[in-house]
């Protein structure tokens, strides 16, 4: 079972569209894939056609693997399962604060499910903080969305200065770009910039495109609504090159 980590600490980066779309096309090829959407705005949640509850479910992250099955929700695809977020997670920073190994309970969370799943993706709020920290620990790889910008070089040059510092592997930090307009000089010129400054940038590009916008109005992954469109196709190209890096 791999840990796939969809994570940025800039908000507005395409994050969720990715984390909606890899899911839907790692279940399509077959694997058995887990969604785990730890933002409190429960966007992915929302994507999925699932409601957010209102109630305590935090605990389940520090409780036995019954409260995490019991949490776990359908969706609408094969091969395809969430747990879904809810306002509680909000408080996942503080719950773990209080718990002895504090930024290794996800990492615990989830090795009770390596036999259920082949893969689990999170979508991760913009933080860095004891839930990030967990989020590190826990997963194989971290995917981030680089918008071309100088901000999104800034942060990214923070991350991975944070991960350094902390004695996390680097290696674990890979990056694609995302919402890139290439008509546009200066996104041409940043994405060849961030390419050139960091390493694990992913070859594929995500592109700026209304066809990502209209997956709130949708509510389904971009490869079954619009499936021949130029984001699609992205999506898809991003999916194979982050699986050859996966296995």
């Amino acid at each position: 079972m791999k840990v796939l980590a969809l994570y940025s600490n800039k908000g507005g980066v395409g994050k969720t569209a990715a984390t909606v779309n890899l899911a839907y096309l790692a279940a399509q090829a077959g694997l058995q894939t887990l969604v785990c959407d730890l933002d409190a705005q429960s966007s992915t949640t929302f994507y999925f056609r699932t409601k957010p509850k209102l109630k305590k479910e935090a605990r389940g992250f520090t409780k036995k693997k019954r409260a995490i099955d019991n949490s776990i929700k359908g969706t609408d695809y094969d091969n395809l399962d969430l747990l879904p977020a809810d306002f509680s997670h909000r408080n996942l920073d503080l719950v773990f604060s209080r718990l002895k190994n504090p930024t290794k309970q996800l990492h615990k969370v989830f090795h009770r499910l390596q036999d259920e799943y082949d893969l689990i993706i999170l979508d991760c709020p913009p933080y860095i903080n004891i839930l990030a920290e967990n989020i590190f620990n826990a997963a194989d790889m971290l995917l981030v969305p680089l918008i071309p910008t100088v901000l999104s070089e800034r942060t990214h040059k923070q991350l991975i200065t944070f991960f350094s510092k902390k004695g996390y592997d680097t290696a674990k930090i890979h990056a694609f770009l995302s919402m890139v307009d290439r008509r546009k000089t200066l996104h041409r010129d940043l994405t060849e910039l961030l390419r050139t400054k960091f390493d694990g940038v992913f070859e594929t590009l995500i592109p700026y495109s209304s066809d990502v916008e209209k997956m709130g109005l949708h509510r389904e992954p971009i490869n079954k609504s619009t499936a021949q469109s130029t984001a699609a196709s992205a999506y898809q190209q991003l999916w194979d090159e982050l699986y050859l890096k996966l296995v």
